[in-house]
């Protein structure tokens, strides 16, 4: 089974999530499908990539089974060099990734929205970095693509709150590059081929350079994310919040 569809025209690869029935939440086999995938399009001609997901939302986040299959540290070690790895991909690419973002894109599937250089959502869009709502703190690169977007405080606040953005509401806050109203790929094609068009050689040194001085504050956050989000995952909150998940509840924190 493949979790993801890749069509390639014109310079332009465009790499589909293809888990509608799971909202395209993550699992440990997508996210080694999804390094495998990123490696095949490094290596390819294309100078422009298009993110995005089939069915109802362009991701979810972790797949509920992977969490609760990660209290093993070794299990836990494996999903997160997983996770990392796709990000760093992404990060530093020698082409330009674009993100096409419409319904849900939630915790670790706003983190992969955000590891790409553009964000176009949908209006109507829902966007939240609501890890909080289950006893965790964003991983993925989670802090440092929010600090980037945001700024230290705004990007506490927003993962403290763990509040949905709109679409409209993320291009105000400065999450998002940009909004549409009608089909959010369609308006991917249409920025890639515009780009196309442009020195794109030099946008995509541009990038390079930016992100080549970022690398290890990258890498520095999620190190710091992994370390936390595993004793994180052992506490009374985090626990609470998986049970009330389970049995359709409102979780009760004491903050423990």
């Amino acid at each position: 089974m493949s979790y993801f569809t890749v069509d390639r025209s014109n310079g332009i690869t465009h790499l589909k999530l293809n888990r509608p029935d799971k909202m395209n939440a993550l699992n440990q086999d997508s996210l080694r499908e999804l390094k495998h995938q990123l490696q095949s399009i490094e290596d390819n001609q294309d100078s422009i990539v298009i993110l995005s997901g089939n069915g109802k939302g362009f991701c979810a986040g972790g797949d509920l089974a992977m969490m609760q299959g990660t209290r093993d540290k070794q299990a836990y070690e494996e999903v997160m060099d997983d996770i990392e790895e796709v990000m760093m991909r992404l990060f530093l690419m020698k082409k330009l990734v674009i993100s096409a973002v419409h319904g849900p894109a939630v915790g670790l599937g706003l983190s992969l929205a955000l590891a790409c250089d553009y964000v176009l959502a949908h209006k109507e869009a829902s966007l939240s970095m609501n890890f909080i709502g289950v006893g965790l703190l964003p991983d993925g690169g989670g802090h440092f693509w929010l600090q980037e977007r945001l700024g230290t405080q705004r990007a506490k606040l927003f993962a403290w709150k763990g509040k949905a953005f709109s679409g409209e509401e993320a291009l105000t806050e400065g999450l998002v590059d940009e909004v549409c109203e009608g089909g959010v790929e369609d308006a991917a094609q249409n920025l890639a081929a515009y780009w196309s068009r442009r020195p794109l050689q030099a946008m995509i040194r541009s990038k390079r350079v930016y992100h080549g001085q970022s690398v290890q504050r990258l890498k520095q956050l999620m190190d710091q994310e992994r370390l936390h989000q595993f004793e994180l995952r052992h506490t009374d909150d985090h626990k609470e919040a998986v049970a009330a998940f389970m049995e359709q509840r409102s979780p009760v924190f004491k903050g423990e």
